[in-house]
């Protein structure tokens, strides 16, 4: 979005702090980060907003960047009334100034989860080719339903983007495959394949857009670089599915 001349704000309220790394920012040489957005919220706390922590970033994107300090806010938060919308109005101040905010939520459940859904305007959704995935999609819908009936604010989920997706294609194994069956030898790959495809149909029974990215090696380069795949290899396979990615949410707005 950022090399397509949006400004654009990501903010990190997972504790893992994974996109704070992957913008090349080192989360234990932070003094202030998101964790002191939410503090704010309670009683004797230091006053710290959005601009107050967020950082510009090598790749030109903005950052309110995450710690591991955030794991402790938790407890907090279930003594401040209207603790689900604290994330959507720290962020009130500044929709002003950036096209794109882009929110980074925990994988697992939790008060800060519902700040970034509910904060959103759009959802989207990450699963891997991992057995669990099937399970993670159906807990997911819970959760959201749960929300609505919790909060009173509905979540639709927009887009599911499949990582690490398989993108072999059949030319390139068609005589592996054909010798696998002469000598009456399972096809793992064949199994493996059929899987991701079931995965990626239920998938879509859910999600109105639906992205597989495959896997490439140059996404962890990336990570490691500090710089987001459209900055660092924008031209492999999964760089030009992530622009279509991007495409499609700058018609969102």
């Amino acid at each position: 979005m950022e090399r397509a001349g949006k400004k654009v704000l990501v903010v990190d309220i997972d504790p893992q702090a994974n996109a704070t790394s992957g913008l090349g920012i080192d989360p234990v040489s932070l003094e202030t980060s998101i964790y002191d957005v939410f503090m704010s919220r309670v009683e004797g706390y230091p006053r710290i907003t959005v601009p107050d922590v967020t950082i510009r970033t090598e790749s030109g994107i903005d950052l309110a960047p995450s710690t591991l300090d955030l794991v402790g806010v938790e407890p907090f938060l279930y003594n401040i009334e209207q603790r689900f919308r604290i994330l959507k109005d720290a962020l009130h101040g500044v929709i002003h100034r950036y096209d794109f905010i882009l929110i980074d939520t925990p994988p697992s459940m939790g008060q800060l989860v519902i700040n970034g859904l509910i904060a959103a305007d759009h959802t989207v959704v990450t699963f891997d080719r991992g057995v669990f995935a099937l399970k993670g999609l159906n807990t997911l819908m819970t959760i959201f339903d749960d929300i609505q009936e919790m909060v009173g604010e509905k979540i639709s989920p927009d887009m599911a983007i499949l990582t690490r997706w398989n993108n072999t294609t059949d030319k390139e194994n068609t005589w592996f495959r054909a010798i696998l069956s002469i000598l009456g030898i399972e096809n793992k790959e064949d199994e493996e394949k059929e899987n991701l495809i079931g995965i990626e149909n239920e998938v879509k029974k859910h999600f109105p857009r639906v992205f597989a990215v495959p896997y490439n090696k140059a996404i962890y380069q990336a990570q490691k670089s500090g710089m987001p795949i459209s900055h660092f290899a924008p031209d492999c396979d999964a760089g030009k599915m992530y622009e279509q990615i991007t495409g499609e949410m700058i018609g969102w707005r």
